[in-house]
């Protein structure tokens, strides 16, 4: 397999990884504003020929480091996301749980979004 390439559709919601020209995994996220600006994987996803080669790992580790550019935190909703900070606590620091509270609030106000 070829090296693989992160981007992040912030328009889309959508951090994407991408081998040999397609898609091949993705987190879906959004941007929650209140009570502060985080960023929210809602869902991780690897297309089944794919599974099992990192790509899971790379994608929550660039999201954490896009956040860690900004300045701002990550509020995972994400079962994979959550479990993978769990195990990189250096690099993943814990989001306040009221900030979980309030992206959890947000979810359910737009259920059309995911």
């Amino acid at each position: 397999m070829s090296d693989i390439e992160i981007r992040d559709d912030r328009a889309a919601g959508r951090l994407e990884a991408i081998a040999d020209g397609e898609v091949v995994g993705h987190i879906e996220y959004f941007v929650l504003e209140a009570p502060e600006r985080a960023l929210v994987p809602v869902h991780t996803i690897v297309e089944p020929a794919h599974e099992g080669k990192g790509i899971a790992g790379s994608l929550a580790r660039e999201l954490y480091g896009i956040a860690k550019r900004e300045g701002i935190v990550v509020a995972p909703l994400c079962p994979y996301v959550v479990k993978w900070a769990e195990r990189h606590p250096e690099e993943a620091p814990a989001a306040d749980p009221e900030l979980r509270r309030a992206a959890k609030a947000w979810l359910a106000a737009h259920p059309d979004r995911f």
